[in-house]
C-alpha cells in the first residue's frame, strides 16, 4: 500500500496521507468492536489508539505487497484491550490522575442488554461473535485473525449464541423478543 518506500520526502508524505485516510477510514469502527468486546468504552479507545501508533511505526511493512493493514491493527487493539494487567494499572491511573468519570453517556437499555450478555461470554467466545457478528467477517477470516481453525470458531459460536439467546431473551427461548444490534449502533455507543 505504501507506494514509495525508498525514503523520499514525497514517500514519507504518500505514507503519512495514506495512513490518514486508512485511520478515518477505519478508526471509529475499531472502537465500536473493541468496546463490543470489552464492555468499556474508555478501554478500547485506549487499546485501538495504542494500535493505530504501533500500526504507524510499522507502516511500511504491515502495508507490504499491498496487504489489508486493519487485521493487523485490530488484532493488535483486541490483544491490548483484553490484556489483564493492562486494564488494571490503567483504571487506577486514570482514577488518580482524573478521578471517576462523570460524563458518561446514557446507553438504551438494549444496548445495556447485549453489553451485559456480551459479559457473561468467555473472552474467546465474545470475540468470535464481535468478529463474525457485528463485523461480519466469514468464519475462515475470524479463524485467522484469531487462531483458531475453522472448527473451533464455529463451536464456538454456536456455543455462544445459546449463552447469548437465553441471556437475552431472559430465559423465554430462543429468538423470541430478541433485540438486534448493527455495528452502526454499538459504533454510536448510546
Amino acid at each position: 500500500m505504501v507506494t514509495q518506500s525508498d525514503g523520499s520526502a514525497d514517500g514519507a508524505v504518500d505514507a503519512t496521507a495514506e495512513f490518514d485516510a486508512f485511520y478515518a477510514a477505519t478508526a471509529k469502527r475499531l472502537v465500536a468492536t473493541v468496546y463490543a468486546m470489552t464492555g468499556d468504552l474508555a478501554e478500547a479507545e485506549d487499546a485501538v489508539q495504542e494500535a493505530y501508533v504501533r500500526a504507524w511505526q510499522r507502516w511500511e511493512r504491515i502495508t507490504r505487497d499491498d496487504a489489508d493493514p486493519l487485521p493487523w491493527v485490530r488484532t493488535v487493539a483486541t490483544r491490548l484491550a483484553i490484556s489483564t494487567w493492562r486494564r488494571t494499572r490503567n483504571r487506577v491511573r486514570a482514577h488518580f490522575r482524573h478521578g471517576p468519570q462523570t460524563d458518561v453517556p446514557e446507553l438504551s437499555a438494549d444496548r445495556v442488554a447485549l453489553v451485559e450478555a456480551l459479559r457473561e461470554l468467555p473472552p474467546q467466545q465474545r470475540q468470535v461473535v464481535v468478529l463474525h457478528h457485528l463485523l461480519d467477517l466469514p468464519v475462515e477470516q475470524v479463524a485467522r485473525e484469531t487462531g483458531a481453525s475453522n472448527g473451533a470458531v464455529r463451536t464456538r459460536l454456536s456455543r455462544a449464541r445459546k449463552v447469548l439467546g437465553t441471556s437475552l431473551t431472559g430465559g423465554e427461548g430462543v429468538g423470541r423478543n430478541r433485540p438486534t444490534f448493527t455495528t452502526e449502533e454499538v459504533a454510536n455507543h448510546g
